[in-house]
């Protein structure tokens, strides 16, 4: 398949039409995607995402309590879609309800899992489906902290050669997390039977090698689950953070070839503490993101490591601002022929680590550095990036994020005692 023959999909089709069984009792009067996240049903999100990243229709395949659904996402308009529906029993499985709408789907669409979240970037996304030419495309988190129980595996091309829904095969890596890219003629394919379609049309997909994996690292949130409730409230609630460089961006570089080995070569740059300082009153946490090679090359230890982090974040919160947390990597950088760390800057793999541990979506998250590598690593972590240098210092950068923020919020502040006085 090549790029010429290949037309992006503009129709998405959503899955939402299960019991929800895990969440009982919530569930015995809400479908699951409708229930709250931060004072809106999740499903809110994910149709926001789809209008986001393009996408102008969505048909959401119901089948319990779906009045509910209806009554809330109405046409669609106010998310600027338009939205159809197909409504079929509830205690059908998804074969029979992809069938079921086969007249109604594009060539080419997305089918989504209407209880996953995943901060969707869609260039890479479909810049990887059409690298692989597959007729198909999954999404797989890859559970590097096993934040769930893998099921697929992957061969040495991207594309998924096992898919495991009882997860008890050897040698899976990763989890489908759905955001398939998939061809109408996969559905049409497919036997009318009574049961999920991934145990239908997954095993085909892998034993012909037409099925690809996209890959990610940050975290997906979802409504499938109690356990996973609060984690993904935290998620909507929108945490507010940066992420920093060390060396260059907060203080002095040490010459090349050397590092900071002790506070006493600490040199706080112009400007970084107030920055910092901003940072805190607009209610931001700032993560450092920091390459220590020096750790693995014998120049300092751990333990002096964290000795100075400890005397700068002190030294930072004397100051009014606060540093919430220091990612370091202390490995070098990998001899030729190594594969390399995966958290050594430009690898994302400690930005992935903050995204878990402060539930953030790096896809909203701006990360300061000063250098290329910061900007690949930024980039390989979806985050937006701003480079500080001689031009633009740390304080700059920050004012120039916070400002129009606070402008925005006065501004809504205004229009909101407008409306109270109005009415």
């Amino acid at each position: 398949m090549s790029r010429r023959q290949v037309t992006r999909p503009r129709q998405a089709v959503v899955l939402a039409g299960g019991r929800g069984e895990r969440l009982r009792p919530y569930t015995d009067v809400t479908p699951k995607h409708m229930l709250p996240f931060s004072g809106r049903p999740f499903l809110s999100y994910l149709l926001e995402q789809l209008a986001g990243a393009g996408f102008e229709r969505v048909l959401l395949l119901l089948g319990y309590l779906p009045d509910a659904t209806i009554d809330y996402c109405g046409d669609g308009r106010r998310w600027g879609l338009s939205i159809d529906y197909s409504i079929t029993p509830a205690q059908w499985q998804t074969t029979l309800r992809l069938k079921q709408v086969y007249p109604q789907l594009d060539p080419l669409f997305l089918l989504h899992y209407c209880d996953n979240y995943w901060p969707m970037q869609w260039a890479p996304l479909w810049r990887n489906y059409l690298e692989h030419g597959a007729q198909a495309q999954m999404t797989v988190y890859d559970n590097t902290d096993g934040y769930s129980r893998d099921n697929i595996r992957t061969d040495a091309r991207g594309m998924i050669d096992r898919y495991d829904k009882s997860r008890l095969v050897p040698g899976l890596r990763g989890v489908d997390i759905g955001y398939l890219l998939l061809r109408r003629e996969m559905i049409g394919e497919m036997p009318a039977v009574d049961a999920p379609f991934e145990q239908v049309l997954y095993p085909e997909l892998c034993r012909r090698r037409l099925l690809a994996a996209h890959r990610t690292g940050h975290r997906y949130y979802g409504v499938g689950s109690l356990e996973r409730y609060r984690a993904s409230e935290t998620f909507f609630a929108g945490q507010q953070a940066v992420l920093a460089d060390r060396d260059g961006v907060l203080n002095e570089r040490a010459p090349v070839g050397e590092y900071i080995t002790s506070w006493k070569q600490w040199r706080w740059l112009p400007g970084a503490l107030d920055a910092l300082r901003i940072l805190r009153e607009a209610g931001r946490k700032v993560i450092v993101i920091t390459n220590q090679a020096g750790i693995a090359r014998g120049k300092l230890t751990a333990a002096t490591l964290e000795e100075i982090h400890a005397r700068m974040r002190e030294e930072a919160h004397r100051a009014g601002g606060e540093i919430d947390a220091v990612y370091h990597c202390p490995h070098r950088w990998p001899e030729a022929g190594e594969s390399g760390c995966g958290c050594r800057k430009p690898e994302p793999g400690m930005l992935f680590s903050a995204q878990r541990d402060h539930h953030l979506d790096l896809t909203r998250t701006i990360f300061f550095g000063d250098d290329e590598r910061d900007a690949q690593a930024a980039e390989n972590a979806g985050c937006e990036f701003a480079m500080v240098d001689e031009r633009w210092t740390l304080l700059e950068r920050v004012r120039e994020l916070e400002l129009p923020r606070r402008a925005a919020a006065r501004a809504s502040r205004t229009e909101e005692s407008l409306w109270h006085a109005a009415y």
